[in-house]
C-alpha cells in the first residue's frame, strides 16, 4: 500500500509541477506583446538612424526627420569616404587598441578574479577590499593625469589608450562570483591531486569551461575601448593616434563651427559651409561607429546572456 502511494506522489508530482509552470494563453499573448514592443523601441531608432543618414538635406529642411524622406542622397557617406585616410588610420587604432585591450583585459581581470575566489589565498581579503574601493571612490582627474603622464610616461602612446580601461572592478566581482560559485571543487582538488601546479590548473582546467564568462567580459570590455573618445582628447597629442571615436568627434565640431560661422568666411567656405549635410553627417557617423559593434554582437550574445545569470543562483 504505501508503495502504491509513493508511485502515485511521484506521477502527481510532475503534474504539478508543469501546471505550476504553464503560462495561460491571455498572458503568454501579453508578455509576447511586451516584449514585441521592446525590441521595436530598440529597432526602431536604429533604423531611423540609418534612414536619415541617406536622406538628403532639402528633404531634412523641408519636412524634418522622417522614415519616408522625399529625396535620398549619398552626400553624407561621401564626405566621410572624402575623409577616407584619415578616418581610416583612426579605424585601424580604434581596432588595434580594442584588440589588444580586451585580450590584455580578459587575462588581468579573470586572473584576478580567480585569485580572490580560491579559498586557500591567504590575501583574498584585503586584496577584495582593494578591488572594491574604485567601485565607490575614485582618484580623481589630476592625480590620474600625473600617474599616467609622470609616473608611468605613457602620454601619446598606445597604451595610454588601452591600460586606463583594461581592469575594471565590476568585471572581476563578475569572475570572482562565476569562478566561486559554478567551477566545481572537486575538478580542482582532483587536478592538485594529479600533480597540476595552480597555473596549469588555470589555463588547461578553469579558463576552457569558463567560456561564457570570457565571452561575458570580452564583450564588455569591447565596448568600452571602441567608444572611448576621453582617452585620445586627454592624453594624445598627435591628431593621427586618435581614435574613431576622437576623430569622428572632431569631425562632427568642424561641421557645427562652419555652420554657426558661415557668414564670417569666405564666399567659398560659406557655400560649402551651406550645402553641408549636417544632419544626415552625424547620423552617418553613428552607423559608422555602431556597425562594427553590431555585427560582432550576436556572434557572442548566447554567451553574454549565460554568462551574466550563471552562477547568480547557487543550488
Amino acid at each position: 500500500m504505501a508503495e502504491k502511494i509513493k508511485r502515485r506522489k511521484a506521477q502527481e508530482e510532475p503534474e504539478v509541477e508543469s501546471k505550476i509552470n504553464r503560462v495561460k494563453p491571455g498572458t503568454n499573448v501579453l508578455f509576447s506583446a511586451i516584449f514585441a514592443i521592446l525590441a521595436l523601441t530598440c529597432i526602431v531608432p536604429a533604423v531611423f538612424i540609418v534612414v536619415i543618414s541617406f536622406s538628403s538635406m532639402e528633404s531634412i529642411n523641408e519636412i524634418g526627420y522622417s522614415f519616408l524622406p522625399k529625396s535620398w542622397s549619398l552626400d553624407a557617406y561621401a564626405y566621410l569616404w572624402n575623409n577616407r585616410i584619415m578616418i581610416g588610420r583612426a579605424f585601424l587604432v580604434s581596432i588595434v587598441v580594442t584588440v589588444g585591450g580586451v585580450l590584455l583585459g580578459l587575462f588581468l581581470t579573470a586572473s584576478m578574479g580567480y585569485a580572490l575566489s580560491r579559498s586557500n589565498f591567504k590575501l583574498k581579503g584585503i586584496y577584495s577590499i582593494i578591488v572594491f574601493i574604485p567601485m565607490v571612490f575614485g582618484g580623481g582627474l589630476v592625480s590620474t593625469y600625473n600617474v599616467y603622464t609622470s609616473v608611468l610616461n605613457i602620454k601619446d602612446t598606445i597604451w595610454v589608450l588601452i591600460l586606463p580601461l583594461t581592469v575594471s572592478s565590476f568585471n572581476v566581482i563578475i569572475c570572482r562570483t562565476f569562478f566561486k560559485t559554478t567551477i566545481p571543487q572537486s575538478i580542482l582538488e582532483s587536478a592538485e591531486i594529479d600533480g597540476a601546479s595552480q597555473l596549469r590548473t588555470y589555463f588547461t582546467i578553469v579558463l576552457p569551461i569558463s567560456k561564457p564568462l570570457l565571452a561575458t567580459i570580452g564583450i564588455l570590455l569591447s565596448f568600452s575601448f571602441w567608444n572611448d573618445w576621453f582617452q585620445s582628447l586627454m592624453y594624445i597629442s598627435d591628431p593621427k593616434m586618435y581614435s574613431l571615436q576622437a576623430v569622428l568627434m572632431n569631425v562632427e565640431k568642424n561641421i557645427e563651427f562652419l555652420a554657426q560661422n558661415a557668414d564670417t568666411m569666405g564666399a567659398s567656405i560659406a557655400a560649402y559651409a551651406t550645402n553641408m549635410p549636417k544632419e544626415p553627417m552625424r547620423m552617418a557617423m553613428a552607423v559608422l561607429i555602431v556597425a562594427p559593434i553590431a555585427c560582432v554582437y550576436p556572434f557572442f550574445q548566447q554567451y553574454f546572456v549565460s554568462g551574466l545569470t550563471i552562477g547568480s543562483v547557487k543550488e
